[in-house]
């Protein structure tokens, strides 16, 4: 769709072309691919079961920072950056940045991200910026390969999306050939499996052998007395030894005649030492999403160098995912101004990744500023030297 018919399209009232507007179960799938991975509630499940998933992908977007826009016309740019402060996204929130957030979300979760665009009906720009449900998107290959098309579902059958250019698609590092991309959880089920296993028997070992539980045992002796009463002693054992334990408000003894003998159940038993499976796992889970340990509460033995390192490495790995936000929003500004008649652009500015504490941050600042003094000081003796040179004839 040109730019004039962007122009020309005026709803008469708020539409999202990509909900679902039916549950019709007998759907026309074939040529499609789902945009939703197949294992999208595994994804899901492993964030909720293992809280370390869930923080690693927080502080990714987190730190992923924050952007201004920059618009080629500086008389535009206070009102593109009333736009990117107060545009509505979704039903509950505002802000472009509120949007990149969610986008990057399902970017990183689902290896896809899909957000469309909702045009002012009243010809006055971009209503609205809403973040679409994958489940209610199927792609398939376009015209060309280089070429996409988003389908949703229309009257029980899949049809492509009726404005593409307000639409927007990201897949993360697809496959070659393929047009849907590979989500960041890709390889961890299976480590997570372990590790929820480990957790699990844990619990269950606690549940078993931290409440302490007694086997009191009784053994007649070899009067004739106890033999035939020994039933009868039993139950009178067992009566008081539940009244002991059971009254919690104060220590009582138990007494008993005869071969009695007391042991704690699983006493004898050693649980099995996890830590080091424990650490295996969450060195795999570590090493695929890129965050270091120290970030995620993990004190593993470091060193200042290591972790510094270790900081650079999630930095170039943040600078891959802003490489790839940056059309999204390169996209919505520009069809922003170009919705309100101007023939401006503007491209996205992020701010600098700063991994580093406050009082690391300030002593680099220092060193900058007296290399610039040194510099300044060499610059203005070599230049009085030539000049003190010049005065002097050949």
């Amino acid at each position: 769709m040109s730019l004039k018919d962007l122009f020309a399209f005026r709803p008469k009232g708020v539409a999202v072309q990509t909900r679902r507007p039916s549950k019709n179960p007998y759907q026309s799938w074939m040529g499609h691919t789902p945009l939703l991975p197949p294992d999208a509630a595994l994804f899901d499940a492993m964030r909720e079961a293992v809280p370390l998933i869930d923080a690693a992908l927080d502080k990714i977007v987190r730190l992923t920072g924050s952007f201004t826009i920059q618009c080629s016309d500086p008389e535009l740019q206070q009102e593109l950056d009333d736009f990117v402060t107060s545009v509505r996204v979704g039903a509950s929130y505002s802000g472009l940045h509120q949007f990149v957030s969610s986008y990057l979300y399902s970017l990183l979760t689902y290896g896809n991200a899909v957000g469309e665009i909702i045009p002012d009906p009243g010809g006055g720009g971009i209503y609205a910026l809403y973040n679409a449900n994958l489940q209610d998107l199927h792609i398939r290959e376009g015209r060309t390969p280089l070429e996409v098309e988003l389908c949703t579902l229309q009257s029980g059958k899949l049809q492509p999306v009726a404005y593409p250019d307000l639409i927007l698609f990201t897949p993360l590092n697809p496959p070659a050939g393929e047009l849907r991309g590979v989500p960041i959880l890709r390889g961890l089920p299976f480590v997570a499996g372990i590790l929820i296993k480990i957790f699990d028997c844990i619990g269950t070992n606690f549940e078993r052998a931290g409440n302490l539980r007694y086997a009191v045992t009784y053994r007649p002796g070899s009067d004739r007395l106890d033999k035939v009463y020994a039933k009868d002693i039993a139950e009178n054992i067992a009566r008081e030894w539940s009244a002991a334990m059971s009254d919690c408000a104060s220590v009582r003894d138990f007494v008993a005649v005869g071969d009695v003998d007391i042991k704690v159940i699983g006493a004898d038993s050693q649980m099995l030492e996890a830590q080091i499976p424990v650490r295996q796992m969450l060195e795999q889970i570590v090493a695929k999403l890129g965050i270091p340990p120290f970030m995620l509460g993990l004190h593993w033995s470091t060193t200042e160098r290591m972790s510094a390192q270790q900081a650079d490495i999630l930095t170039s790995e943040l600078e891959s995912y802003r490489r790839l936000l940056d059309p999204v929003l390169t996209h919505i500004c520009n069809l922003f101004l170009a919705l309100r008649g101007y023939a401006a652009t503007a491209r996205p500015v992020w701010n600098d990744i700063n991994l580093q504490d406050e009082a690391e941050a300030a002593n680099i600042r220092l060193l900058n500023a007296r290399a610039q003094a040194i510099e300044a000081q060499v610059a203005a003796a070599t230049q009085g030297k030539e000049e003190f040179l010049d005065d002097f004839p050949d």
